[in-house]
C-alpha cells in the first residue's frame, strides 16, 4: 500500500484545515487509516484513526478534528478545525488491515507526511 499525504500549510489560529491522505496498491476498504503528528523535536503523537472498529481521536484533538474516508476514492481525509499553534506538526497517514489502534508501530505502511503551521 502506497499512501500520498496533501493539504498542509500555513493557517492562522483559529483556522481551519483539511489533510488528505490517497491510498493506492491494494483494497482501501480493508484497511485501517490512522493519522499522527510530529512537532519538531518531540516524538510522534497518535492524533485519530478510522477503521471497521469505528474512530477514535486523541484527547488534545477530540471536537476539533474530524476523520472520515471516501473508499471510492481510496481517500481518508482529516479535518482540523479550531486550530492551534500546538497543531504545529507534520502529520502522517499511516495504514494497517481493519482495525484501528493507537499505536504507531501496528501500522505498517506510512506516508510522507505534510506540514501544518499555525500562527498565531
Amino acid at each position: 500500500v502506497q499512501l500520498q499525504a496533501s493539504g498542509g500549510g500555513l493557517v492562522q489560529a483559529g483556522g481551519s484545515q483539511r489533510l488528505s491522505c490517497e491510498a493506492s496498491g491494494d483494497t482501501f476498504r480493508d484497511y485501517a487509516m490512522g493519522w499522527f503528528r510530529q512537532a519538531p523535536g518531540l516524538g510522534r503523537e497518535f492524533v485519530g484513526a478510522i477503521g471497521v472498529n469505528g474512530v477514535i481521536y486523541a484527547d488534545s484533538v477530540k471536537g476539533r478534528f474530524t476523520i472520515s474516508r471516501d473508499n471510492a476514492k481510496n481517500t481518508v481525509y482529516l479535518q482540523m478545525n479550531s486550530l492551534s499553534p500546538e497543531d504545529s506538526a507534520v502529520y502522517y497517514c499511516a495504514a494497517r488491515h481493519l482495525f484501528y489502534s493507537r499505536d504507531e508501530v501496528a501500522y505498517k505502511y506510512w506516508g510522507q507526511g505534510t506540514l501544518v503551521t499555525v500562527s498565531s
